[in-house]
């Protein structure tokens, strides 16, 4: 159980510094702003599909860099 708190915790961190970093362009963050919004249907969960792709293929280092910084 403490390891599962402990995942939770860095990952609300690491996304807390990746929303506030300026090297990521404000339309991604704006989209995946608008991923979060409890919208019916499937739109909202594609929209954050989007992002994460977009993040993971081209923001890897960055997203690697949030996560060391919030252990």
């Amino acid at each position: 159980m403490r390891r599962v708190r402990r995942f939770t915790a860095q990952t609300i961190r690491a996304v807390r510094a990746l929303a506030r970093e300026g090297r990521i362009p404000r339309p991604l963050r704006w989209a995946a702003a608008f991923g979060l919004l409890p919208i019916p249907g499937p739109i909202d969960e594609a929209v954050l599909l989007l992002v994460g792709f977009v993040l993971w293929a081209f923001y890897r280092d960055l997203l690697s860099e949030a996560w060391q910084r919030a252990a």
